[in-house]
């Protein structure tokens, strides 16, 4: 077996940061906890995390914040969970835009963040996904919220460019119609799939054949780049 997982737990409540530390430990995780994001810049500097657990609510520096200097620096790729306030929708869209790999809504079973940690390092060891996604001649950038065909910007409605996100965050995946609709202003499952009819017309060389946003039966729909 190889070295266990290295985790990073970032959150300015004591209470929550030793609590994450005991359970993970005995999940069989080394682990290192740091109280606000200055200490965590300063760690991350020294040591390679596999995972970075990110509070998003912090005084002085957020969590968001953080994310988006993890993102620009020598630790790009380190994988991130977002720990978002419960029922705050724009906080996990806006995490997933900042590159966020998953996040958990407080108050969460520790359990629950224990298979979504084990998940996430499973997908960090495929390959690292490309800030851009491209399909069919169109160009999707997640982080500038721009779909482009060459030099030409395609106009995307609030509710295409968040349902395009949330795909794009996890490009290959299965996303269920219920978290499209949580993630998204859709508000309801239906709604979904009439916001991805019309995205599909922008997207798609034949709309009534989908190659890009495909849908999974029983599940919800997937993102496939070229």
């Amino acid at each position: 077996m190889g070295e266990a997982a290295h985790i990073l737990v970032v959150d300015d409540d004591d209470r929550i940061r030793d609590l994450l530390k005991r359970y993970l430990t005995r999940e069989g995780y080394r682990v290192t906890a740091a109280g606000n994001a200055e200490t965590a810049r300063r760690l991350m500097e020294t040591v390679a995390f596999d995972l970075a657990i990110l509070d998003v609510m912090m005084p002085g520096e957020d969590g968001f914040s953080l994310l988006s200097g993890i993102r620009k620096g020598a630790s790009k790729h380190t994988p991130v969970l977002l720990l978002t306030a419960r029922g705050e929708a724009g906080d996990r869209i806006e995490g997933l835009k900042r590159g966020a790999d998953d996040y958990l809504a407080k108050p969460f079973e520790p359990e629950e963040l224990s298979l979504r940690c084990a998940a996430i390092l499973r997908r960090s060891h495929r390959e690292v996904p490309p800030e851009e996604l491209e399909m069919s001649g169109l160009v999707f950038n997640a982080a500038r919220g721009e779909l482009r065909a060459g030099d030409e910007r395609i106009r995307l409605t609030d509710a295409e460019l968040q349902l395009l996100t949330v795909l794009a965050a996890r490009a290959g995946e299965p996303v269920s119609r219920e978290d499209l609709a949580e993630l998204t202003s859709a508000g309801m499952e239906r709604s979904v799939d009439v916001q991805v009819t019309r995205l599909r017309r922008k997207i798609e060389p034949n709309p009534k054949e989908p190659v890009h946003i495909q849908t999974v039966r029983g599940i919800g729909y997937r993102l496939m780049p070229d």
